[in-house]
């Protein structure tokens, strides 16, 4: 029986190989990198497909873009701040889904004006798109 120890050295001086002239480039050792999938033991269709069936007895939350959506659609609509609190985005993060989603790829009437106090609402106008 060949002896472990020595083809493990042998494979690791292959590794470190170094070139005349060039820097010697070591290897760390560490196991690579496995999703939770393959860790666990699982096969990854059967886990993939567990994972795509909701469960019943959870609830089911609504996305980030469906709050926002939903805010929109409120009577008084809802400011750039507001949007920010209820989805933890970054403000330029908010007006970037109003203009490419809600605008562009949803293709939804967005207004916006100015209050009394001087707060932007965005709002979206049920009516303008229906017709």
């Amino acid at each position: 029986m060949p002896n472990v120890e020595n083809s493990n050295a042998e494979q690791e001086a292959a590794n470190n190989v170094q070139l005349a002239g060039a820097p010697a480039i070591v290897k760390p050792d560490r196991p690579r990198r496995r999703s939770k999938l393959q860790s666990e033991g699982t096969s990854t269709l059967a886990s993939a497909a567990a994972a795509a069936k909701p469960d019943s007895n959870k609830k089911t939350s609504d996305t980030k873009s469906d709050i926002v959506l939903k805010k929109l659609r409120s009577a008084k609509g809802a400011t750039i701040e507001q949007l920010m609190q209820a989805t933890n985005w970054q403000a330029h993060s908010v007006r970037g889904f109003l203009s490419a989603i809600v605008k562009k790829k949803l293709q939804l009437s967005l207004t916006n004006e100015a209050g009394k106090d001087g707060v932007r609402r965005y709002k979206i106008d049920d009516s303008a798109s229906a017709g």
